[in-house]
């Protein structure tokens, strides 16, 4: 089995890979490119969650992205598939001030959909509270303690928005609605519904590259945070590898 690594753009994909050093395999998707590293298949499939989880399915769903050789589609329909044992969410995002300063890492004990719902007069009312969906996928607790003790990253909630904050006063929403969230990013909650679907665990590691909050793009320090999201995927591999394929109900809930 594999590991599936879902990034949004290629600067992010790039990231990850140099971590397991060579040069990577470069296999075509509809629209994305895929990079082969060892275990690992990584991803840049977009902005947002609908790209995210998109991409991700279609990764999932095809399984062996390689075409197979003519003799063998005609003897016995196409390459075995190679299914995903693991798909992780990764990239950079932002961090809530002071829990996730810049440069940190991460690792996300829930991944949570933090605009998806309705707007009241009282206020925000979450997907759930509307009666039908869900707003927050739980990774595998150990593979979360695991990760953070191999990469030094904070485990806590990471929220999923279609919009970026931007202003003291949503920063101030979501972390009254979301107590104790560390980051936000736009795909993770995308991701995580894929994979659930295909019945594959999900984790969400990211590192800061700014901070939540009023927009000051002078302050971003995303070339700090992709050296950190390389130097995070290189400690994770031997962790990342080892879990892949572990399915036992003490994995996924302990």
């Amino acid at each position: 089995m594999r590991v599936l690594v879902v990034t949004a753009v290629p600067v992010e994909r790039d990231a990850v890979t140099r971590a397991f050093g060579g040069t990577p395999e470069t296999l075509a998707l509809p629209g994305a490119e895929l990079h082969r590293s060892g275990a690992f298949d990584v991803l840049a499939g977009g902005a947002g969650p609908s790209a995210a989880a998109a991409a991700t399915a279609f990764a999932l769903a095809r399984a062996t992205p390689a075409p197979a050789p003519a003799s063998a589609s005609a003897s016995c329909g196409g390459t075995p598939p190679r299914p995903y044992g693991l798909v992780v969410s990764a990239g950079i995002g932002g961090g809530f001030a002071p829990a996730a300063p810049l440069g940190s890492l991460v690792v996300a004990s829930g991944i949570v959909a933090a605009d998806l719902g309705a707007e009241t007069p009282d206020g925000f009312l979450p997907v759930t509270a509307l009666g039908f969906g869900r707003d927050r996928f739980t990774p595998p607790p150990a593979l979360v303690r695991e990760v953070a003790a191999a990469t030094g990253a904070a485990p806590g909630p990471v929220l999923t928005v279609s919009t970026v904050t931007g202003t003291a006063d949503r920063t101030a929403a979501l972390l009254a609605a979301h107590p104790g969230a560390l980051a936000e990013a736009m795909e993770g909650f995308g991701v995580a519904e894929a994979a659930d679907r295909a019945g594959v665990p999900v984790l969400e590691l990211r590192a800061v590259s700014n901070t939540v909050g009023p927009r000051d793009r002078a302050a971003w320090r995303i070339g700090d945070a992709l050296a950190a999201l390389t130097e995070a995927f290189g400690k994770a591999a031997p962790v990342l590898e080892g879990w892949k394929g572990r399915n036992s109900h003490e994995d996924l809930e302990g």
